[in-house]
C-alpha cells in the first residue's frame, strides 16, 4: 500500500487556547466535503496550492516546537478542510511522533464511519464542529448530512469517551437562533456530550 500523503496547506505555530490544552501547531489541510456559508477557510481551501507530504517530512518540520508541547502539554492539531479524511496519515504521524505530544482533530464528521473508527486509535482529543443539532438548519448551512454528524458523534463518543470529545456549537447569523443553539446544546448534553464550546460566528462581511 502506497504511504499516505497529507496535502498541507499551511502550518500555524505557536498557538494557545485553540486547538486543544497548551501549546499547539495547527497543520491545516487540503479538501472538505461541506460548503458552509461562512467558512473562514473558503478562500485558502479553494485557492492555496496543497503539498502533499508524507508523516515524516510533516514531524521533521512540527518537531522545532517540541519542547513547547512537551512543557505544555500540547502538541499538533489537525485541521483544514476535513482532518478525518486523511485519518490514515493521522496514524502514520501519531507512530512517528513522541507518546507524550497530544494529537487534536478539528472535524465536522461528515466522513465514512470507517475514518472516524480509524481516527479514534490515533487522535487524543477531538474538536467537532456540529453547527446546528436541527438537520434541516445543519443541510441549509453546510450542505451536508446533519444525520450523518450525529451518527458519527455517536460513534466517536462510544469510542473515546466523552472526555476527549468536545463539541462547537455556533450561533450562526442568518441561519439559526439563540433558541436553537440552546436546543442543540441540550441534545448534546442529553447523548453524553460534557464538553461544549458554545459561542457566536462573528461576520466579516467584505
Amino acid at each position: 500500500m502506497a504511504e499516505p500523503r497529507y496535502p498541507l496547506l499551511s502550518l500555524s505555530r505557536l498557538r494557545m487556547g485553540i486547538d486543544g490544552p497548551g501549546v499547539t501547531t495547527l497543520i491545516a489541510g487540503a479538501g472538505c466535503p461541506l460548503r458552509c456559508r461562512w467558512c473562514i477557510n473558503e478562500k485558502l481551501l479553494r485557492e492555496a496550492p496543497a503539498e502533499p507530504v508524507t508523516a515524516r517530512e510533516l514531524y521533521e518540520r512540527v518537531k522545532i516546537d517540541d519542547l513547547y508541547f512537551r512543557a505544555s502539554g500540547g502538541g499538533v492539531c489537525f485541521g483544514g478542510g476535513e482532518s478525518l479524511l486523511h485519518a490514515d496519515f493521522i496514524r502514520a504521524f501519531r507512530a512517528l511522533c513522541p507518546a507524550d505530544w497530544l494529537i487534536c482533530a478539528e472535524t465536522s464528521l461528515a466522513v465514512d464511519p470507517a475514518a472516524v473508527r480509524r481516527a479514534a486509535e490515533a487522535v487524543d482529543r477531538f474538536i467537532v464542529d456540529c453547527k446546528d443539532w436541527d438537520e434541516e438548519i445543519y443541510r441549509r448551512y453546510t450542505g451536508g448530512d446533519g444525520a450523518r454528524m450525529k451518527e458519527n458523534l455517536r460513534l466517536l463518543l462510544s469510542l473515546v469517551g466523552q472526555e476527549r470529545v468536545t463539541v462547537r456549537v455556533p450561533l450562526i447569523p442568518q441561519f439559526n437562533t439563540p433558541e436553537h443553539q440552546a436546543r442543540s446544546a441540550a441534545a448534546l448534553q442529553a447523548l453524553g456530550v460534557t464538553q461544549l464550546d458554545v459561542f457566536e460566528y462573528v461576520i466579516r462581511e467584505p
